[in-house]
């Protein structure tokens, strides 16, 4: 979690981004456990100091890079949740969210995140706390939307649901031969419309 500042010079947001970028790159070259707040200071060129201000620990730091990579262009507003059809969601987000998925660099996080999970329990209690607990809640309110429109069965149960298109989509990816861009939108179409979420254009 990013620490909050009092009075004086405003942060650069490009410093932020740029510590970021590098406790992620870092992350994914070398574990948690090859990773300290020294050597994102250094491969993001300012002082260690200017990293301690913003994050407190690696785990925060780690957690909020990996946040900023997964959501970007893909995490609905509240807003959207509300006012917008989940069909229209999901048809807003398909192309960007198989770009991401098919990358290899997301599939080496995957597989980062899903070892520290044990190695390094601290890493991913952060990361579950202030980062997949508030998308879940979204998550969920989109799939009651779907349900009040009849697409998902009313008595679903809503968090297996989620757990089975992120397990659908986690699982794919560390196979041993990875689908590409296409690949992958055709199979995020098919986890969504499974789902009750997603429905192909009528012929």
């Amino acid at each position: 979690m990013t620490s909050t500042r009092g009075r004086g010079r405003p942060r650069d947001p490009e410093t932020d981004t740029t510590i970021l970028r590098a406790a992620l790159e870092l992350f994914i070259e070398r574990g948690v456990e090859g990773t300290s707040m020294e050597q994102i200071a250094k491969r993001a060129g300012v002082g260690k100091l200017t990293v301690y201000r913003r994050w407190s620990t690696k785990e925060d730091l780690i957690a909020q890079a990996v946040e900023r990579t997964v959501s970007a262009d893909l995490v609905p507003s509240p807003a959207d949740v509300r006012d917008l059809a989940p069909q229209d969601i999901i048809d807003g987000a398909l192309k960007a969210a198989a770009e991401m998925t098919a990358s290899p660099a997301f599939r080496a996080l995957v597989a980062r995140m899903m070892g520290a999970a044990v190695s390094h329990p601290r890493l991913m209690a952060v990361y579950w706390e202030h980062h997949i607990l508030p998308r879940r809640e979204l998550a969920v309110a989109l799939l009651r939307r779907a349900q009040q429109d009849g697409t998902v069965a009313a008595d679903a149960d809503l968090d297996v649901l989620i757990d089975m298109m992120a397990g659908a989509v986690t699982w794919r990816v560390l196979q041993p031969d990875p689908p590409d861009v296409a690949g992958m939108l055709d199979y995020l179409k098919a986890v969504y419309r499974q789902a009750g979420l997603y429905r192909p254009p009528a012929p």
